[in-house]
């Protein structure tokens, strides 16, 4: 656990702490009565309802459509699954301004559904719900059909041929082995849907506001820092409420599970619900994650007086960019690349040590510690932007000039997905595994080597694949850190967003497509790296 707790102290609760400091305290005395004169104001209660409200709905939204195609996904086997799969999971790395860009082209004025039936969905909290879905999609597809592609289905045969339905069965046997990685994919939605940002910013116009654009708004445009600390305070509360109750009813439910290679698991879809349960998810996916894509793609090739590639060419101008960058826009891809490395490098380090720890020990202290890795996905962004800026400027803790602290910012928030994805696997390994092999004399490395390894490495290589698409989409800090001359791709994108004119943003639209594909690239590449068989797992 050391590993993990200095990196969280140094890099996550110093910066938070510190910007939250700054906020509260005048002449060095705190002044906790601002607490209350900001939590009474009608306007900020306003806020506070919606962002829970619209949170519980986004993430009931999205189990109910995702669920099915985690199944699918888990069970069936069918041409072009990894090509799909790859597919599903570009949204979750699209910055959230390109993602509410997109969906306001669909449902905005002019937008297809304008077009096709007269009806805009814009400025209504439904654009909002939809975008929420769009993005957290994967989450519940990867998070849950991870684990549901190893789960033996002879057991639930078994519970069959002793008399069981088939509802009863899956009930009864699956869901109670698939209850914790439900519970981690949900809570990672909520997560996100309530500290949403660009996606609320963008389709909920002035009606709508989360806690995150408030403290935005608070801090950026009013440059009022007490209430953005106290909103901050707010949201870490939050959050860490919703993780401690989580913990908690996972310990409750989590037991050993049998595993088996998920190669043994998919099969052909067979009989008529079969393939219609398949159509449905494919016409889903079409409608919910490819329309979209598709409308971004349009738009960046939506050149006056016809379509080409002109906004595509334009990215190795520099002076295309109209004095936004210091470098040419393309430029960002590479940079984003080598970021993402990096930082999905530190989080499976990081998250792995951690996942380790919590499966080994079960004390309060440790229990509490599953609960805190967490909190980087439900704190402002904007406030560990603001946090890293005014904390890592002296030595020996001097980064602000040097590559690394986007890295650094970008794998706080891919540390909780490795440990989320990883812990329901390493915690279903049975321990007389281990046992044994310490009976037969394999030291405690060897043992994890030997008997752990290999029965996680999918759920390894699933972690790092979350890791890296994260951090090629993350925003929120690193768009405070990131300098002019090493932009990342969502950071040149909401740049040139922010500049008026067709060519930026038009070459927005053409970076956004670039981040597309880089992403569905790398996600199939992953796909195709199968773990060696090891025996009935």
């Amino acid at each position: 656990m050391a590993v993990p707790v200095a990196f969280f102290a140094v890099f996550f609760a110093y910066p938070v702490v510190a910007i939250v400091g700054r906020g509260l305290k005048a002449d060095g005395v705190w002044q906790f009565g601002r607490i209350g004169e900001v939590l009474s104001r009608p306007d900020i209660l306003g806020v506070l309802w919606f962002t829970t409200w619209q949170a519980l709905a986004s993430t009931a939204l999205t189990l109910l459509i995702a669920l099915p195609g985690a199944y699918v996904f888990a069970r069936f086997d069918f041409p072009g699954k990894q090509l799909l799969r790859a597919v599903v999971t570009v949204p979750f790395v699209l910055p959230t301004v390109v993602v509410g860009t997109a969906f306001l082209a669909l449902l905005g004025r002019g937008g297809f559904l304008d077009e096709l039936a007269g009806v805009r969905l814009d400025t209504t909290v439904w654009a909002i719900l939809l975008a929420h879905v769009f993005f957290n999609y994967a989450v519940v597809v990867r998070t849950v059909g991870g684990l549901w592609s190893q789960l033996d289905p002879r057991q639930e045969e078994a519970a069959r041929v002793l008399g069981a339905g088939r509802l009863a069965a899956w009930r009864r046997v699956t869901l109670p082995a698939l209850a914790p990685a439900v519970a981690a994919a949900a809570l990672m939605v909520f997560l996100f849907t309530f500290t949403s940002f660009g996606v609320v910013q963008i389709l909920g116009g002035p009606a709508y506001s989360t806690l995150e654009v408030e403290i935005y708004r608070q801090t950026a445009q009013l440059l009022d820092l007490p209430t953005a600390a106290v909103l901050t305070m707010v949201q870490f509360a939050a959050v860490g409420a919703v993780l401690a109750v989580h913990a908690w009813t996972v310990r409750r439910r989590e037991t050993a599970l049998k595993l088996v290679d998920p190669a043994q698991t998919a099969r052909r879809p067979r009989g008529a619900g079969q393939r219609a349960l398949l159509g449905g998810v494919l016409l889903t996916v079409l409608v919910l994650i490819l329309l979209p894509l598709g409308v971004l793609v349009e738009r960046s090739l939506d050149v006056p007086g016809g379509h080409g590639f002109d906004y595509y060419r334009a990215l190795r101008s520099v002076d295309a960019s109209g004095g936004t960058f210091l470098v040419a826009p393309l430029e960002a891809i590479w940079n984003s690349l080598q970021y993402a490395l990096v930082a999905t490098a530190i989080a499976l380090v990081v998250g792995g040590l951690a996942a380790a720890a919590l499966t080994r020990r079960a004390g309060r202290l440790v229990r509490g510690f599953d609960a805190l890795l967490m909190l980087p996905l439900g704190v402002s962004a904007v406030t560990v932007g603001f946090g890293f800026l005014i904390t890592l400027d002296k030595p020996p803790l001097d980064l602000r000039t040097t590559w690394i602290l986007v890295p650094l910012a970008q794998a706080l928030v891919g540390v909780p997905f490795v440990v989320r994805t990883m812990l329901p696997v390493l915690r279903a390994v049975d321990g007389r595994l281990r046992e044994a092999a310490a009976v037969l004399g394999a030291s405690p490395l060897r043992a994890w080597r030997e008997v752990d390894l290999p029965l996680v490495r999918r759920a390894l290589l699933v972690a790092a694949g979350f890791a890296f698409a994260v951090s090629l989409g993350e925003f929120g800090a690193t768009v405070f850190i990131a300098r002019p001359d090493n932009p990342t791709l969502p950071v040149a994108v909401a740049r040139l967003l922010g500049r008026s004119g067709e060519l930026n943003y038009g070459q927005a639209m053409a970076l956004s497509t670039v981040l597309m594909l880089v992403c569905a690239v790398s996600l199939l590449l992953l796909e195709r790296i199968r773990p060696d068989r090891s025996g009935e797992f």
